[in-house]
């Protein structure tokens, strides 16, 4: 199965819009967004031919964007597991260092996801693989928009940029 990982789109149009033209010429099946799409015009741009699933980020003030995801996908509130083709994965959008940890320690999960930081991070502990995809170019993180994708059969991981 084919994974397309994002977070932190922040209500960029267009970095949303190539993220998606990326996931459906790489062929995913699903598309986890790791929080902090802000508003439902932007939510709607992940209305495409794959699953789409999305948690809540700090920025998602919106209530309406939880019905705009719902329209067309799964909106999981603050944290998600999932699971696609055997491999087990956690989602949350990142804002609390600790409970990240607690995930990765938790020994459950092939993948941790998460946003917030803006930054691109892949490290493995302990058979575990804390996956950030980056998010919009902030000050002191990743200098252009990055997003992941992940082929659970041959546990393929690889970031692109946008």
């Amino acid at each position: 199965m084919r994974l397309g990982i994002c977070s932190d789109t922040h209500d960029n149009l267009d970095l949303a819009r190539g993220a998606v033209e990326l996931f459906e010429g790489d062929g995913v099946d699903a598309v986890i967004h790791c929080g902090d799409i802000v508003s439902p015009f932007t939510a709607s741009v992940f209305d495409a031919d794959f699953d789409f699933h999305a948690v809540r980020g700090n920025n998602d003030g919106e209530w309406s964007l939880q019905n705009a995801v719902s329209s067309f996908g799964t909106y999981h509130g603050e944290a998600a597991e999932l699971s696609f083709g055997g491999t087990d994965v956690a989602v949350y959008h990142g804002t609390n260092e600790a409970l990240v940890e607690g995930l990765l320690e938790r020994d459950a999960y092939d993948y941790v996801f998460r946003g917030h930081t803006h930054e691109r991070v892949e490290k493995e502990r302990e058979g575990t693989v804390h996956v950030n995809p980056g998010g919009l170019p902030i000050p002191g993180a990743d200098d252009a928009y990055h997003v992941a994708t992940l082929d659970t059969d041959a546990d393929d991981l690889t970031f692109h940029e946008v």
